[in-house]
């Protein structure tokens, strides 16, 4: 059993298997607490430790593939799949959808259940870490259709920044759209990316999302792409909007 070495030279192993496309870093973590994970045939009992290229780092006694080039790809979600690789409950995934021949990729972030629009998917677990974060700035954009009597008080809250049963919730941009009768669509633009965040700043404006589209995530749009349309991004376009903040691997 490998212990703690962080004082070691290399990467943390969860890292290293984020970067392979194994899972997330979370995922990574939880393969290691499986006892899944093993270096050089010795099983890690602690993601703290640190692999070099030298190392022979295995998941269930089978070598990690060598890390490949880091890609992204643009998806639009449909309605009525759950965002993870197996669901409990039987129901259809984003990942059972996918077209055959895409390499095992995760999502950056998720959509849920009955929400639309664009889905970011990447083979590289240290992208989608990065892109997650709060840290990393991008805007999350969508278009809600909600249904109530619309509150422009309460909606300059939430413009403001609120709390929602005891979590904060940032400042949002909130635009009108449209209204027609007690239906109305509007914009909405938020940075963090909480569980269900826009559902529930809506709901605590008094209003019920009955369609919920996500059109942009930073830089990329969902554009004119076909739902569960899959498009990968250019080397060129991913390098020039990642910049020095994420370095890509290449081949």
């Amino acid at each position: 059993m490998v212990r703690a070495m962080t004082d070691q030279p290399g990467e943390r192993i969860a890292k290293v298997l984020a970067r392979a496309g194994v899972a997330s870093r979370r995922g990574a973590e939880a393969l290691i607490a499986a006892g899944r994970v093993a270096v050089d045939g010795r099983r890690l009992d602690s993601p703290a430790v640190n692999v070099t290229p030298g190392n022979v780092v295995t998941v269930d006694g089978k070598p990690i593939a060598a890390a490949e080039p880091t890609r992204l790809w643009l998806y639009h979600k449909p309605p009525g799949l759950v965002t993870s690789h197996s669901d409990p409950q039987g129901r259809p995934t984003v990942f059972d959808s996918l077209p055959k021949d895409l390499p095992r990729v995760i999502s950056v972030g998720r959509l849920d259940i009955n929400s639309e629009g664009l889905l970011l998917l990447t083979n590289d677990g240290e992208l989608a870490r990065h892109l997650e974060s709060p840290k990393t700035g991008w805007k999350r954009r969508y278009r809600a259709r909600a249904w109530g009597e619309l509150d422009e008080g309460r909606l300059e809250a939430l413009r403001k920044g609120v709390t929602v049963d005891g979590l904060r919730y940032a400042p949002a941009e909130i635009a009108v759209e449209s209204r027609k009768a007690s239906n109305t669509w509007l914009a909405l633009g938020i940075r963090e990316g909480k569980n269900r965040e826009v559902r529930k700043l809506l709901a605590h404006a008094g209003l019920q999302v009955s369609r919920l589209i996500r059109v942009a995530y930073g830089p990329f749009q969902l554009g004119a792409l076909e739902r569960g349309e899959v498009r990968e991004v250019t080397r060129p376009v991913l390098r020039q909007q990642l910049g020095a903040a994420f370095p890509i691997k290449v081949r």
